[in-house]
């Protein structure tokens, strides 16, 4: 797995996760029971294209954390497509933080990988 790029790398939002999402982050791959997930990080993050000019596409990334923003980049609990643009990436990830504040951000996530 490639490392993330870090540079171009946007913290939106550090939300407490709900029971709801909590229950469904549990059956999920990103799921660590050694790890005590307490938030979801969500990020917007660039995705540098292979040419010579640098250029990005742009992904919106929710890991979860623990009370501190640790989390581990090899497991996040959605990822989107690529996008051309930012400003759709930043809207996603608003959307996505205001389900996340109201516990349904599992219910926003399957809903966006099924569209």
């Amino acid at each position: 797995m490639k490392t993330p790029n870090y540079h171009d790398f946007y913290q939106k939002a550090f939300v407490p996760i709900g029971l709801n999402d909590l229950l469904s982050l549990q059956e999920s791959e990103a799921y660590s029971p050694d790890s005590p997930f307490t938030h979801w990080l969500i990020a917007v993050e660039g995705v540098q294209l292979p040419q010579s000019k640098i250029y990005y596409h742009w992904k919106v990334t929710i890991y979860p954390a623990d009370k501190e923003g640790n989390f581990n980049w090899k497991r996040p609990y959605y990822c989107s497509a690529d996008m051309k643009l930012i400003d759709h990436a930043i809207t996603l990830a608003s959307a996505l933080t205001a389900s996340s504040k109201k516990d349904e951000l599992s219910s926003a996530a399957l809903l966006e990988k099924i569209s």
